[in-house]
């Protein structure tokens, strides 16, 4: 499973997920990439499900990569326990997801192959995702380019 080697602080508290994506928005390695529509939290069991996914279904061909990392633990006291006496023990480790974060890429392989394994890995995630070529999700500059295009 994915985690941190080491940790500066090993509790943290929980936060909130409010607005898009501003990083982790655009396709950076592959042709084809999983695009998050919604916020929420993705465990490192969920990302090395969706992983074995795709890598099962393109059977060894092309590459993936992953371009989420859980960096944020989460903490669960023991069951039967009263109330008080601290916060829990990091139980597991999660990655925050915004709408608009870009979650695997894929290259090396035809579009349909891709679709297919980006839709299989998405069935493991607990966010609504969608397909995405890398035309689709340019960068933040490419917008102010066309509209200086248009004004000329």
């Amino acid at each position: 499973m994915l985690m941190p080697k080491r940790v500066k602080r090993r509790r943290v508290q929980r936060g909130r997920m409010k607005g898009k994506a501003n990083k982790g928005n655009i396709i950076a390695y592959g042709d084809y990439g999983l695009v998050a529509l919604d916020c929420g939290w993705i465990t490192s069991n969920q990302i090395e499900a969706a992983r074995i996914a795709m890598t099962r279904y393109i059977k060894r061909g092309g590459k993936v990569w992953i371009d989420i990392f859980p960096h944020k633990p989460v903490t669960k006291k023991p069951a039967e326990t009263r109330m008080g006496s601290g916060k829990g023990s990091p139980e597991y480790w999660v990655a925050v997801i915004k709408p608009g974060r870009v979650l695997f890429e894929m290259s090396g392989v035809s579009e349909e192959v891709a679709r297919e394994a980006l839709r299989l890995a998405s069935h493991k995630l607990p966010v609504k995702c969608k397909f995405a070529k890398k035309e689709d999700l340019v960068s933040a500059d490419a917008p102010q380019e066309k509209a200086e295009e248009v004004k000329a």
